[in-house]
């Protein structure tokens, strides 16, 4: 059996028995519990009723946290002339054509959102087994593929996440920090899952949205109810 530190039982201990809270307690018990050395990202688990290896049952989307996420993403950007200079005077971390496929295509990759322009994507395309796996493929229906560089570097850096279901039909994410205010967490809590049940696709039968989860980096997890999740 395995044996878990003092402030890994003591967190396990306050979640005994917790079981589809409200958000709001969800919440309160994350913030209360996560006690690590650095302040931990609360992250959000969706189980859903599709099986996203059929193409009418993918789910995919993109959704603004009206509190943003705590993070710092580090955007690159495909693209050539003054759309790579509005990219750059936008805050764009890495700027590039070629040069940047090559420098992907030797492992580096030293970013969290990709963004190309339209006439970038031959390009990207001959990358999509690397960027692909990891979800930083750029991608027009999430916004990613587009001529207004501007937005699209803006939105990401400004706590943009995008989504997309697994192969068990799970969707995750980072919805703020520990350190954010509670209020604050719990309406991001609810603008994810609004964007997920938002983003329903046509081939899902039966209960779409069957568990709602949340946890701190290095915490438990707490299930919440999904009508309190969904506003129900």
């Amino acid at each position: 059996m395995a044996k878990f530190g003092k402030r890994i039982t003591a967190a396990r201990e306050a979640f005994a028995g917790k079981e589809n809270v409200s958000v709001e307690e969800a919440v309160e018990l994350i913030k209360a519990n996560a006690s690590a050395k650095f302040d931990e990202t609360v992250e959000i688990a969706l189980n859903l009723g599709v099986d996203p290896r059929h193409a009418d049952q993918m789910v995919r989307g993109v959704v603004s946290l009206p509190n943003g996420t705590g993070k710092t993403v580090r955007v690159a950007v495909f693209a050539r002339g003054p759309k790579a200079d509005e990219a750059t005077a936008a805050g764009a971390d890495i700027v590039g054509a070629e040069d940047l496929m090559e420098t992907i295509q030797g492992g580096t990759i030293e970013f969290d959102r990709c963004i190309a322009t339209p006439d970038m994507m031959p390009i990207v395309g001959r990358l999509g087994k690397i960027l692909g796996p990891r979800n930083l493929m750029p991608n027009p229906k999430v916004g990613t593929v587009t001529m207004d560089v501007k937005a699209a570097v803006e939105a990401a850096k400004g706590g943009e996440v995008q989504f997309k279901a697994e192969k068990a039909g799970v969707v995750h994410a980072g919805v703020g920090k520990a350190s954010f205010d509670a209020a604050k967490l719990a309406e991001n809590i609810r603008a994810f899952v609004d964007a997920v049940q938002k983003a329903k696709p046509t081939g899902a039968k039966g209960a779409y949205m069957q568990k709602v989860s949340v946890s701190s980096t290095m915490g438990p997890g707490v299930s919440i109810s999904v009508d309190s999740a969904t506003g129900n």
